[in-house]
């Protein structure tokens, strides 16, 4: 038998042995009731979170802080438009893409800036011209500082990786406690035809490969910002 017959036959006996469901450490998944998932016990090794509102939206601004995500807390769409012009201004904004939800559209239009739609067909060397990529999400998570996102909520795969600032917009609402949480709402909204991509971004691109020095923007947005009213 040559080596690559080996390698082959000991992947195909591995294969007739069931993986374990995440969380369940090896047990039998028989031991698992609907009632007691194999996610069920995961918030007693997850870091805590605090019951209130407030204190999650203080705990997603320092994840965010130390994820070197920018991050404000605004009071209505008003301050929304106000921030936007701000930032547009500041860093000299020429083209934007987004996408057609109701917070995006209202976002993106408010610049008065030429707006590339990725839902449909579009040029990708257009989108690697603009400036900014305006984006919704479906949820943000307090434990992590995270933004959950997915194909469809964010007009594809691309919008929140060419652009080099992605801007997030977000209501109140959309704030979930810890993972658990936001991986049901997943569940809840898409299941059982979920999304052809779904991503959780906790802060700007980075790596630390070459000499484990911290580079932002290697691999997608250089800036992540987030706007949550």
């Amino acid at each position: 038998m040559s080596e690559r017959e080996n390698i082959l036959g000991r992947i195909r006996e591995a294969l007739k042995v069931s993986a374990p469901l995440p969380g369940t450490h090896g047990e039998p998944v028989a031991t698992h009731t609907v009632a007691e998932s194999p996610t069920s016990h995961a918030r007693e090794w997850l870091p805590l979170v605090g019951p209130s509102v407030e204190a999650q939206f203080d705990l997603f601004a320092r994840n965010c802080a130390d994820l070197k995500a920018g991050f404000q807390l605004l009071a209505n769409r008003d301050e929304l438009k106000a921030t936007l012009a701000k930032i547009a201004t500041a860093e000299k904004w020429s083209r934007i893409a987004s996408h057609d939800g109701e917070l995006s559209h209202f976002a993106s239009q408010s610049l008065g800036l030429p707006v590339l739609l990725t839902d449909k067909g579009y040029d990708v060397q257009a989108l690697e011209k603009c400036d900014a990529a305006i984006t919704e999400c479906d949820a943000l998570i307090a434990q992590t500082g995270g933004v959950v996102v997915t194909s469809r909520s964010t007009g594809g795969r691309a919008l929140t990786i060419l652009p080099p600032h992605h801007v997030v917009v977000a209501r109140r609402e959309q704030l979930v406690a810890d993972l658990p949480a936001a991986f049901a709402l997943l569940q809840k909204k898409y299941a059982p035809d979920y999304p052809s991509m779904i991503s959780f971004i906790t802060g700007p691109s980075r790596t630390g490969d070459i000499e484990r020095i911290l580079v932002l923007g290697a691999h997608g947005p250089k800036k992540l910002t987030i706007l949550c009213f």
